[in-house]
């Protein structure tokens, strides 16, 4: 009886093993950060202000599962101490929702880690970089999230306008494209209406 109790323990904990490994995402692997570009004399005060999600792309993200993601937007507030306060506000079932985290400042200018990590359950680090941006047009930032041990990557396209500019749009799928992303994992949201003022 003993026996055929430890057996069923073992068969179970076996079981289990199994769906935990096929439920772990096989994701490219992210670029050492330093790899990664940064905006030279990275300016904060201009980089300030409202941004529309005009693309995203990461090693999460899978462009038939996100196809119906809408535009939503970003505002930089810039702090005395240089950190940001970013609050996203994306329309979900007909109504604005906001959400504000703190990013900052790194070391190196142009890079920022985000701020009282301890909220966010899982997040061991979380980093974010202005890659390459004109201010007054576009942006792309580079994001690295570490969440119970995997590494997810983001890049986003920002626009000042809801208009996809075609130059930082090539640059932006270049960009992903040399991370080891694809096609797959490139999303341009849906221009919409709903919560772009706020």
């Amino acid at each position: 009886m003993a026996l055929s109790i430890l057996w069923l323990g073992l068969a179970l904990l076996g079981a289990l093993q199994t769906h935990a490994q096929d439920s772990t995402p096989n994701l490219i692997p992210a670029p050492p950060l330093l790899s990664v570009p940064v905006e030279p004399d990275f300016q904060n005060e201009q980089f300030q202000g409202k941004w529309y999600f005009l693309g995203l792309a990461g090693n999460g993200f899978n462009k038939e599962k996100h196809r119906r993601m809408k535009m939503y937007i970003a505002n930089y507030e810039l702090n005395e101490d240089n950190s940001y306060n970013v609050t996203s506000t994306v329309a979900w079932n007909q109504t604005c929702h906001p959400s504000t985290k703190i990013f900052l400042p790194n070391l190196r200018l142009g890079q920022f880690n985000l701020g009282n990590i301890e909220r966010y359950t899982g997040i061991q680090n979380y980093t974010s970089k202005v890659v390459t941006t004109d201010y007054n047009q576009f942006a792309i930032l580079y994001f690295k999230k570490v969440h119970d041990n995997q590494e997810y990557i983001k890049v986003v396209l920002y626009g000042r306008t809801k208009e996809v500019p075609s130059v930082p749009k090539a640059i932006f799928i270049s960009f992903i494209k040399s991370l080891g992303l694809t096609d797959d994992h490139i999303i341009f949201p849906i221009p919409n209406d709903e919560c772009m003022d706020k």
